[in-house]
């Protein structure tokens, strides 16, 4: 099976990781992962103040404080992922790229904010469920 896991750093990423690790049917060497993690892009005042060379640098240094660390847990565990990081809306992002790259599961953390926090704020969970296709585990 080819697994997309949509990490953010957070203690929900966490809860996720830990749901994985306790059940061996989603967490071994028969599948196959990708690690993801998506960040807003800057205001574009922002943007055009600091240059593409430096925003591109810390784009990537976010991306490394997040997939480090879920890379490691499950280098633990004996799995190898791929490693992904975009830009862009997060909710649209994660499932776009669920989309497009052929997966057969997205596993994420939600929040749980319920249904007025998601009303008032919105989700990201409920922008992927919206927009894609592919199967999802929420994990709480």
């Amino acid at each position: 099976m080819n697994i997309l896991l949509a990490v953010d750093g957070s203690a929900y990423t966490k809860k996720m990781l830990a749901y994985l690790a306790t059940h061996e049917e989603l967490l071994g060497g028969s599948h196959e992962y990708t690690v993801l993690t998506v960040q807003m892009p800057l205001p574009p005042r922002a943007r055009a103040a600091l240059g593409k060379e430096m925003v591109d640098t810390y784009h990537a240094e976010e991306a490394e404080k997040i997939l480090a660390p879920v890379s490691k847990f499950l280098a633990r565990h004996g799995v190898q992922p791929n490693r992904m990081a975009k830009v862009g809306h997060v909710g649209e992002t994660i499932a776009k790229v669920a989309d497009t790259g052929k997966f057969d599961l997205l596993v994420m953390g939600s929040h749980g904010h319920g249904a007025l926090g998601t009303l008032v704020m919105g989700s990201v969970t409920t922008q992927v469920l919206a927009h894609s296709k592919v199967p999802l585990l929420i994990v709480r």
